[in-house]
């Protein structure tokens, strides 16, 4: 059964188990996903709203992207999971020839580097719906400014924590050129991330 077809209950005290997965992964994922879901319920606080005319068709535009980040990172919630299991599952590959001991090496490695850009992916999404809020936060509905600021929160989070879990997995992984450039993307996304939350909360005080 996928996290998303799961009661809240359940997942809850699936995370506070005593199993590593799901983790803070997953968590990041999530922290998107709920971002992503209160850019698209500002979106519905405003469409057709009288004094919102004129955003209206905005809005209509944001809406299906923000349903759509939504999607994305709920499926990555399950993936973040998943990919965990496959690098577990590698390290308990067989290695008692050399050519075991090769296969498995090759396994490990390729089983981090995916267990990286799962994360990776998810800080992209959160990056894109920060964009998304900052629209909705500066022109959406007056009376939801406070969910577009708990979204923007919500997202910044989600990229935050998604960094965490590409940086600990590159520590591992041997392709230098890989490490390399997955820390490169994560500190720009990271550097986006921040500016946009920053600049968000600023509009949203103004607007409670």
């Amino acid at each position: 059964m996928s996290f998303a077809s799961k009661s809240i209950q359940i997942f809850l005290d699936e995370l506070a188990s005593a199993e590593p997965a799901p983790g803070g992964g997953t968590v990041a994922a999530l922290s998107g996903a709920l971002g992503a879901s209160l850019v698209a319920m500002v979106c519905r606080l405003t469409i057709g709203k009288k004094g919102y005319e004129p955003v209206s068709a905005e809005m209509q535009t944001i809406l299906p992207r923000a349903e759509a980040l939504q999607r994305e990172l709920t499926e990555l919630m399950q993936a973040d999971t998943d990919a965990y299991t496959r690098v577990m599952d590698a390290y308990k590959l067989p290695k008692t020839t050399d050519d075991e001991k090769a296969a498995r090496t090759r396994a490990i490695q390729a089983a981090l580097q995916h267990a990286s850009d799962v994360p990776l992916r998810v800080a992209e999404l959160c990056v894109q719906a920060l964009a998304l809020a900052r629209v909705v936060a500066e022109k959406g509905n007056k009376n939801a400014a406070s969910d577009g600021g708990v979204g923007a929160l919500m997202a910044e989070a989600g990229a935050r924590g998604a960094a965490f879990n590409v940086s600990i997995n590159l520590g591992s992984i041997a392709d230098e050129t890989f490490a390399h450039d997955r820390r490169a993307r994560v500190a720009a996304l990271l550097a986006q991330a921040e500016r946009a939350k920053r600049e968000i909360l600023e509009i949203v005080e103004k607007r409670l």
